[in-house]
């Protein structure tokens, strides 16, 4: 075992990561940034011949990053299953939708295990990083691979290792985000941990598998219900006639005991909509109703048809119905400064509004475009002077891009679902600016 270690320690071992994603392509660049011979595998051709042209899909990783860690030979990639068996450690960061029914969807997970199982040989490091419910790593990822024979702890080493990418965050990122490792046991833990080690400056290793994936499930499901909490907040200040984005600045300075959340149009991204349901599912299955968890979600998947509404009001206060007046949305993406659409409330916010029969055009300077009720919606060519077009204008997403002064001047009316306008520092006076 000592030998192991020093080969993982040395850096002597061939790192695989199974799914180019927004996880796994960050995490495979830096695992060849820190000099270990690493593979990248995934089903989609067209990622793979991107990456091979040295062009990232990914904002978080630069062209010349990837073209850096290519070019000494320390990182390549594929679509060919069999390069599993040249995979010393491997990772698996493979997408965890919901089904329709809105059930954890372990079918790509599943497959992934399948895979290494064809390729299992001794000594093997196997890691998951798709966000599950508790057991998974224990219930159904180790009962497939032991299928081989072979015994976790003692022939293979499996753990589970939870994903904490945030898209566009610019302070932290693979490397410099603590990372969690909790193995099937002690052994595992060590020898995954040792692996990541290597590459991430803050290993923390947790008591089992289970642990880690409750953990991540519960970094999410905090952010959701404190969101959800901010939304009805903000439905409650609007019923009230005060300003929720003042209640919580307000609250905000105690020094203790408090920490800011706001409202929105919704939530978005891969994580907050879906991890809370996955831990609310698993309770279910074991006669345990989460209702702080249920009560976000429904809060949180209302807040569109909220937003909506309150269009619908702005518009009847300048005396125009919603039917056939001309909207035009900035932003589309699910937060800020990325080209990101997964689950974005904005999208539920144009289909409403164009079943109601308004006229919706969209702007983003990071999607070219989108799809509606399954048509292909594209982006304008947005200029100051196309703002003249439009009844009302609603901030969808708070890029960094937008020239906010230029759109206050110009836009007859604006629906801020992020209140991006005053961050902006614009003090509107005249009520031509409706916040969430």
């Amino acid at each position: 075992m000592e030998s192991l270690k020093n080969k993982i320690k040395e850096k002597r071992i061939t790192v695989g990561i199974l799914g180019l994603g927004y996880v796994g392509l960050p995490l495979a660049v830096e695992f060849a940034k820190a000099g270990f011979s690493t593979i990248g595998f995934d089903i989609d051709a067209a990622k793979i011949k991107d990456i091979q042209d040295g062009h990232s899909y990914i904002n978080d990783v630069s062209d010349e990053t990837l073209k850096t860690v290519q070019s000494n030979g320390k990182f390549i990639v594929s679509n060919d299953k069999s390069i599993i068996k040249d995979m010393d450690a491997v990772i698996v960061s493979v997408p965890t939708p919901l089904s329709k029914t809105k059930d954890p969807d372990l079918s790509f997970v599943i497959s992934a295990t399948e895979m290494i199982k064809k390729n299992l040989r001794n000594f093997h490091i196997i890691s998951f990083e798709s966000t599950t419910y508790p057991g998974t790593t224990e219930e159904i990822i180790r009962p497939i691979l032991e299928e081989t024979g072979l015994r976790a702890g003692t022939d293979f080493f499996l753990a589970f290792s939870p994903e904490r990418i945030d898209p566009g965050n610019s302070q932290y990122n693979v490397h410099n985000t603590p990372k969690l490792v909790g193995g099937i046991d002690p052994l595992s833990t060590d020898i995954v941990a040792l692996v990541y080690e290597g590459a991430i400056q803050h290993v923390i290793r947790v008591s089992s598998s289970k642990v880690a994936e409750t953990a991540k499930l519960l970094e999410n499901t905090f952010r959701s219900i404190n969101i959800g909490l901010a939304n009805e907040v903000a439905i409650m200040c609007n019923i009230l006639g005060i300003d929720s984005w003042e209640v919580i600045n307000a609250a905000s300075t105690k020094p203790f005991g408090f920490m800011k959340f706001y409202p929105g149009p919704g939530i978005g991204g891969h994580c907050i909509p879906i991890d809370p349901v996955y831990l609310s599912w698993k309770m279910k299955t074991l006669n345990y109703t989460a209702r702080f968890i249920e009560l976000a979600t429904d809060i949180n998947a209302y807040m569109p048809r909220y937003v909506v509404s309150r269009i619908q009001d702005a518009l009847n206060e300048k005396e125009k119905s919603i039917k056939g007046s001309h909207i035009l949305i900035l932003g589309v993406t699910y937060k800020k400064d990325i080209d990101d659409l997964r689950e974005s409330p904005v999208i539920d916010i144009i289909t409403l509004l164009e079943q109601k029969g308004a006229k919706v055009e969209f702007y983003d300077p990071y999607v070219n475009e989108i799809e509606i009720s399954g048509l292909i919606k594209e982006s304008i060519r947005f200029s100051i002077e196309t703002l003249q077009n439009f009844d009302i204008v609603v901030l969808g997403t708070d890029h960094t891009a937008f020239d906010y002064n230029s759109v206050y001047k110009h836009a007859a009316y604006i629906f801020d679902t992020r209140n991006a306008f005053r961050n902006a520092g614009i003090k509107d006076n005249t009520g031509k600016i409706v916040v969430i």
